[in-house]
């Protein structure tokens, strides 16, 4: 019912910028936030940066400062502008909303974009 399609990843060199994108479609009524986490292999998802309903933004220490998160809320989709970038931000990126569906709400998750951080 609802598809998130992350798009945007790649491999960059550190101190470069990148921007990804996240998606949402299908019967969607109300999107309550939308966030990006970022997860390494064998390691916890982290959240990386977080965007409400009223625009407010909230962002994990390590990126504050050099990510930006925004949305479309016309196009239900949400952005995260990556500046200076560091090795240490390799990782697969996934974007998740919090939407409402008919009369229930639910967590939705896209299937991830890798970027690499790598000179």
């Amino acid at each position: 019912q609802v598809r998130l399609v992350e798009s945007g990843g790649g491999l960059v060199q550190p101190g470069e910028s990148l921007t990804l994108s996240c998606a949402a479609s299908g019967s969607i009524r109300s999107i309550f936030f939308m966030a990006w986490y970022r997860q390494g292999t064998g390691e916890q998802r982290e959240l990386v940066a977080t965007i409400h309903q009223g625009g407010r933004t909230d962002y994990a220490d390590s990126v504050k400062g050099r990510f930006t998160i925004s949305r479309d809320n016309a196009k239900n989709t949400v952005f995260l502008q990556m500046d200076n970038l560091k090795p240490e931000d390799t990782d697969a990126y996934y974007c998740k909303g919090k939407i409402l569906v008919g009369q229930t709400v639910s967590d939705y998750w896209g299937q991830g974009t890798q970027v690499t951080v790598s000179s």
